[in-house]
């Protein structure tokens, strides 16, 4: 491990005790002794000595309840402090603050801002060659006499007239191999010498962007005045195509200018290509990216970066949350109500609303932007916590798209088919106009379900109560859940049965094969998660596109958002009544924001759009608010008024709280026991109330067992207290797992 930078050993009379947090999941700081000489002060990353091994951790404020002390005799001694920039105070209140907020350990949320311990290390030197003061004339000397051959001369030649240059690019330059230039290196007549790492093109706030309508550009300027000016939380409200990321880019032009750091979450990057794009053609050069996709090199000079102020702008998925920034000036939150902002692992947070508290924390403004806003930020608006702006017109005069529902209980598709009638003569009508055309189900694979015809056996994940998915483009089974894949079995494991497993209901692989046969001129094209599996995959996806190679598009949610597609004309969901089943109190909202969110990609341009919705249930009050939805812009208010109502009525949120608790591990017995003592001890009264145990919708999951509880409490109570009195009291196996999750968005 490289040395740190200071490692004086302390003297025992003069030692210091600091509290070090660790990244790692313990219950708070602990005590060590430092040398004052080392001149340490909260937000220094040390490192430490941590049983026989050594660790990196961050000198962490003093407690304002200090209980009893560690004695001095037991404290062990700080060794040195790492060469990199403190973490702000800021982010020691932020971390402090979600910490308490989600009854996780401290230092798990540290880990977070400290996912690349790489960065700690010092960054390796930059090397040039340069000519020595023994190197020859590659034109006057004697080739003979010191074996200059005519490799050499050229990378002589190539060096003798500018600055020094890295080899690799150096024998490109010279058309040679670097063995050559390695060798004159060896020789003496060039020598590596430390240069300054080459800048970055970074993102130019002055240079300036497309002309803005009278109401995108009111907008813009609500957003660029409130920065410098403390917190705030801005709704950017519009509809779909009516610019709003071209609004807040401006604010982040501005933000630049003053010398500021721009942070925007994307929900998925795989959804960032096209916004990557536009981003590069505003400021003449790409953001700094930060999701799992990215080299570990560019993570480490990333968080570097980050961490020294030099890098004005930073998208990425939610994790970026916890970058350490040292002049943070603005927060971008783009589809602001995705649920996909929902981290349902280790910390378990919700990225938007983490967003709000780390600008409050910053005293920076908070941009949320959606055209499908959640009833949270909605109700917060209403409430004067938030304000908002409105884009109400789609961009350079384009119109809304029309909605309307197919009613497959009148028209219903040809037997073993998916697509009503209605929709493939819309289907057939946009593609000989020389448009394109988008079918929508939100289901991966080719079926949801395979079943024995013979028993009616049905194909389970052995490890998760959840049907096994066929992909018949991989030739297998998959859970969406674990990840288990097996290859679909040739005989019945029931009946013994061969070649009888037929598949029930269909994914966007099985629409796709019906789409084929019914429009076989056409180039279709399935898009999921499967198939776009990074930023290069969605940036060759856009390409084709907008090359029109593409003319009927098959896809999940991954293409119903966030895309600009202009020769997109025709939107068919294939089964609009998916999202509505279940226990979700949020699946109507949701269901309404997803195919709202669909239905906007057709006619974004100067040719108008048209969304066919299949359903069982035209009458739903979904299905009418999207209906009215191009008649009326205000029916979608409507709607949410109508579902908030409902959960003011009951007491969900946002008008009360909820947290689940899930018990999970791989003894059911044991699981049931932890489970009825939750149950037995569980809070109640003070506007709080608990629900259950019960088995969770996934009883089993990764093969363990799980119990849910779920704790409903008005505004007014103190959840997090009462959940933190509650579970201390109970005493937990090793081999059991507690899971707290404070506002839950999923409930499986």
């Amino acid at each position: 491990m490289p040395t740190p930078e200071t490692s004086k050993p302390p003297g025992e009379s003069s030692a210091l005790r600091l509290r070090v947090l660790l990244p790692l999941p313990l219950a708070g700081a602990y005590d060590y002794r430092a040398d004052p000489e080392l001149g340490l002060k909260p937000g220094d990353f040390v490192d430490v000595p941590l049983g026989r091994r050594r660790a990196i951790g961050v000198v962490w404020d003093p407690e304002k309840k200090a209980g009893e002390p560690v004695a001095e005799a037991k404290l062990r001694d700080v060794i040195g402090r790492r060469a990199v920039p403190p973490l702000p105070a800021e982010m020691r209140r932020f971390i402090d603050w979600v910490s308490a907020y989600t009854l996780s350990p401290p230092g798990a949320v540290l880990r977070m801002a400290m996912s690349v311990p790489e960065a700690f290390d010092l960054p390796r030197p930059v090397l040039a060659c340069r000519l020595s003061e023994a190197a020859p004339h590659p034109d006057t000397t004697d080739p003979g006499e010191l074996r200059l051959t005519a490799a050499r001369r050229r990378v002589l030649r190539e060096l003798g007239t500018g600055p020094p240059r890295p080899l690799a690019e150096l024998a490109l330059a010279a058309a040679v191999g670097p063995g050559v230039v390695r060798g004159l290196v060896d020789m003496g007549w060039i020598e590596m010498v430390e240069v300054a790492k080459p800048r970055a093109l970074w993102p130019d706030g002055a240079q300036k962007g497309p002309d803005l309508s009278a109401e995108q550009r009111a907008a813009a300027e609500a957003l660029v005045g409130r920065l410098g000016q403390g917190f705030s939380v801005t709704l950017v409200d519009g509809v779909t195509g009516s610019g709003k990321t071209e609004v807040y880019f401006e604010a982040i032009a501005a933000n630049i200018r003053a010398g500021k750091q721009s942070l925007v979450l994307l929900p998925e990057i795989a959804l960032g290509a096209q916004w990557l794009s536009r981003f590069e053609q505003r400021f003449g050069a790409p953001p700094a990216v930060w999701h799992s996709e990215i080299s570990l090199a560019q993570r480490r000079r990333t968080w570097r970066e980050v961490a020294e102020g030099t890098l004005p702008v930073i998208v990425g998925a939610r994790s970026a949350l916890f970058l350490p920034f040292a002049k943070l000036g603005l927060i971008v939150v783009d589809e602001e109500h995705e649920a996909a902002f929902k981290q349902e692992d280790g910390v378990i947070y919700h990225a938007r609303d983490m967003a709000v508290v780390r600008a409050r924390h910053a005293a920076v403004p908070a941009v949320l932007v959606s055209a499908t806003p959640s009833l949270e930020t909605v109700i917060n608006v209403e409430r004067g916590r938030y304000t908002s702006v409105h884009l109400a017109d789609r961009h350079a005069g384009a119109s809304l798209p029309e909605i309307q529902t197919i009613d497959l209980r009148k028209a219903p598709p040809p037997r073993n088919t998916f697509l009503s009638p209605k929709l493939r003569e819309a289907v057939a009508e946009t593609l000989a106009r020389g448009e394109q055309a988008m079918l929508f189900l939100n289901r991966r694979g080719y079926a949801p379900l395979t079943l024995c015809r013979t028993c009616g056996h049905r194909l389970n994940c052995p490890a998760c109560t959840a049907w096994l998915v066929e992909h018949r483009r991989t030739g297998k089974l998959q859970c969406h859940h674990c990840g288990y894949t097996a290859p679909v079995p040739r005989a019945c494991p029931s009946c013994g049965d061969d070649d009888s497993f037929v598949p029930c209901g269909p994914g966007v692989e099985r629409v796709a094969e019906e789409a084929v046969a019914l429009f076989p001129q056409a180039r279709t094209a399935i898009v999921t998660s499967d198939t776009m599996t990074g930023p290069r995959a969605a940036e060759d996806f856009l390409s084709r596109m907008a090359g029109s190679e593409i003319d009927l598009l098959v896809g999940t949610q991954i293409v119903a958002k966030g895309h600009h597609f202009p020769r997109l004309t025709l939107v068919g969901v294939v089964d609009a009544d998916l999202g509505l089943a279940g226990g979700d109190l949020r699946a109507a909202e949701r269901t309404y924001q997803l195919l709202h969110q669909v239905a906007g990609r057709a006619g974004r341009a100067e040719r108008p759009g048209r969304a066919l919705l299949q359903t069982y249930m035209p009458e739903h009050p979904v299905m009418q608010a999207l209906v009215a939805l191009s008649r009326a812009p205000e029916a979608r208010d409507r709607f949410l008024q109508t579902e908030a109502e409902e959960r003011r009525r009951h007491g969900w949120p946002p008008f009360g709280r909820l947290a689940a608790i899930v018990v999970a591990g791989p003894d059911v017995a044991v699981v049931d026991r932890v489970a009825r003592d939750l149950g037995r001890s569980a809070p109640s009264g003070n506007g709080i109330e608990t629900l259950g145990p019960a088995p969770a919708p996934l009883s089993i999951l990764r093969g363990r067992h799980r119990r849910r509880l779920l704790v409903k409490a008005s505004r007014e109570a103190n959840l997090q207290a009462a959940i933190d009195s509650w579970l201390s009291g109970i005493r937990v196996p090793s081999n059991v797992r507690l899971q707290v999750d404070i506002d839950p968005y999923s409930f499986l």
